[in-house]
């Protein structure tokens, strides 16, 4: 197995005003060590000075964001004190809009799920019912966790791409009809009084595996998003991007077989055509493996086909395993142009879709994309599934309003004129 580097702390600065970025970067130290650190440990890591890392570890005492917990030491000197992150410091609500489920979550401040839920998103083609759909299991979810409301930093929705990031609008998803230029940031502040956050699916999946994936959330990976579509968050160097207008990840349209089906673009064999669900399950309903008189064209019914397809292949149905097998290589070849664009040292997979996929996926990706390895030579490339679990989705979503609120950007070195 390939060795996952840890993931390199940020660097603070002594420089005066820098102070909300100092606090994150030394938050964010100890939100990465597995133990936590002491002061000392974090003025080594972090390059700020004793007396700063003093002050503002104080300050995150203060703010119930740290807690000391207990000492370390067998050598001469006195024993340091421990900093870890409270969990119960600071907590944050994640939903995630798939056109077939929609999954709830509240996070605690380390990333463990405190409270869940799951509903099929409801039909039709109003948002607004939706959205109050939505509100009311927000309330609900929250009640029943227990967790103080005036704890909560906000909302993050995990939503079908494109999106509109400045403005927190969904742009005319697939499968969700009605929702063009719906604004869902504002519906749902004002629908749930919390600050809300808007992305895009598969770039809160990566924050997510970023925030409580582990080792394999570390360094610079593609998220592989495995939903109703498929896409791909991307991390480098520990850093999420998102491209200019949050949309960074649409693979819909790279050739991955040339003799395939025609896209919609006009080319023959992308990603979008060949290999996303919804083609899959058409071609066994056509091949008499799943009955097509029973299917429908909802997020939930491909998901509820697909979903059988899968226990088919995995049960012995060659003709089953054929398609998902096949889709699997045509997969791969999308990630080899990818992860040879950007020099990543991971692939994660994960999605709503994912489980059912995953042995078969984990078996024919990983040789594929050795062989169109550009780096090959020189490094390998990690295939793994999500750390995170089946939900990562919302998680990342709830992860969105923790990274927004902790973690160190740049924008935070932003002098006030």
């Amino acid at each position: 197995m390939t060795e996952i580097r840890q993931a390199s702390p940020r660097r603070g600065t002594n420089l005066p005003r820098m102070g909300d970025f100092n606090l994150t970067v030394i938050l964010d130290a100890i939100r990465r060590s597995s133990g936590g650190l002491s002061r000392v440990e974090l003025a080594g890591i972090v390059g700020l000075s004793p007396q700063t890392i003093s002050n503002i570890s104080r300050r995150l005492l203060d703010q119930n964001l740290i807690v000391e917990a207990g000492k370390e030491g067998s050598g001469p000197g006195k024993p340091r004190t421990i900093l870890r992150l409270n969990p119960r410091g600071m907590y944050a609500l994640g939903v995630h809009l798939d056109p077939a489920v929609t999954t709830f979550v509240v996070l605690d401040l380390v990333g463990a799920v405190v409270r869940h839920s799951r509903i099929k998103t409801p039909g039709g083609n109003d948002p607004s019912a939706v959205i109050s759909t939505i509100a009311a299991e927000i309330g609900q979810l929250v009640e029943d966790s227990g967790v103080d409301r005036d704890r909560i930093a906000g909302l993050g929705v995990a939503a079908p791409g494109p999106i509109d990031l400045d403005n927190g609008t969904v742009v005319d998803p697939p499968l969700l009809p009605g929702w063009d230029r719906v604004e869902l940031r504002n519906a749902l502040s004002d629908a749930t009084g919390y600050s809300v956050l808007v992305d895009k699916d598969v770039t809160s999946a990566a924050v997510a595996e970023t925030w409580a994936g582990g080792p394999s959330g570390a360094g610079s990976f593609v998220f592989m998003y495995m939903g109703t579509g498929i896409g791909c968050g991307i991390v480098l160097n520990d850093e999420v991007v998102r491209g200019t207008s949050g949309n960074a990840g649409e693979i819909g349209h790279i050739v991955v077989d040339p003799d395939g089906p025609e896209c919609d673009c006009g080319l023959r064999g992308c990603v979008k055509s060949s290999c996303i669900p919804q083609v899959l399950v058409a071609e066994a309903e056509a091949a008499g493996i799943l009955d097509g008189s029973r299917a429908g064209n909802s997020g939930a019914e491909i998901q509820q086909s697909f979903a059988r397809l899968c226990e088919l292949a995995d049960a012995g149905d060659q003709r089953a395993a054929a398609i998902i097998d096949k889709s699997a290589v045509l997969v791969a070849r999308a990630v080899s142009v990818v992860t040879n664009t950007l020099d990543v040292e991971r692939v994660v997979f994960g999605g709503p879709f994912w489980s059912g996929m995953a042995e078969r996926f984990l078996a024919k990706v990983p040789p594929v994309l050795d062989a169109n390895s550009a780096a090959r030579l020189i490094h390998p490339i990690e295939v793994v599934g999500t750390g995170v679990g089946e939900d990562v989705g919302a998680i990342g979503a709830a992860s969105l309003v923790l990274e927004h609120t902790l973690a160190p950007r740049a924008q935070r070195l932003l002098l006030e004129s």
